[in-house]
């Protein structure tokens, strides 16, 4: 089998972990709401799928969690409370590493916001190693949208099977997959690892 021409990483449970609650705490001592109402307003709530799909900017997001948390921190204390809750996965910045010492092309294609971003790229120095980064607030579409995985493809210039893509969501492993695209479903570094030896990378 050829090796593929690009490998593009899903970034959230495959490069880093990350973990609502974190924030939650954070930002439930700072307001009349317990952790555990907290947590699903930040992790899956229309405020938090409307700002990763860019239709709210980073301060709309902040005034409407304001608004039903009654927080009472500022903007800035919110920022650094809700992006700190990233723990990188070493393995898997090992494996992309190694993909970049092949020569082969990488690309970062992640639903995510700016506040995350910021804090990745500033606390996480593989996140700058990459040739692209498709990531849903950018795009205004969320995987596994078509729309997302259209602008991969006509930002790297490759298709179908000249792209290996690897993801922890199985909807959005299945509609690379749809496309022709080489997929991965992550569950483990090293099945990761085993997969990939089969798509021609040892």
């Amino acid at each position: 089998m050829s090796t593929p021409a690009i490998v593009v990483f899903d970034l959230g449970k495959v490069l880093v972990d990350f973990d609502y609650a974190i924030a939650a705490r954070k930002v439930a001592a700072r307001c009349k709401k317990s952790v555990g109402q907290i947590k699903p307003l930040l992790e899956h709530s229309r405020l938090i799928l409307d700002y990763e799909s860019g239709r709210l900017t980073r301060r709309e997001f902040f005034e409407g969690v304001r608004g039903v948390a009654s927080y009472g921190g500022t903007m800035e204390e919110f920022s650094a409370a809700f992006a700190d809750i990233f723990t990188p996965i070493p393995p898997m910045i090992e494996l992309h590493a190694w993909v970049r010492r092949q020569k082969i092309p990488t690309y970062i294609f992640s639903n995510t916001n700016d506040l995350a971003v910021e804090h990745i790229r500033r606390n996480f120095p593989f996140f700058r190693e990459f040739d692209g980064y498709v990531v849903s607030y950018e795009v205004g579409a969320m995987k596994p949208d078509a729309k997302i995985y259209a602008e991969l493809e006509r930002l790297s210039g490759r298709r179908n099977a000249e792209i290996l893509y690897m993801d922890d969501r199985a909807e959005n492993v299945a509609a690379g997959a749809a496309r022709g695209w080489r997929t991965i479903l992550h569950e483990s570094p090293e099945q990761t690892l085993a997969v990939m030896k089969r798509f021609g990378l040892p």
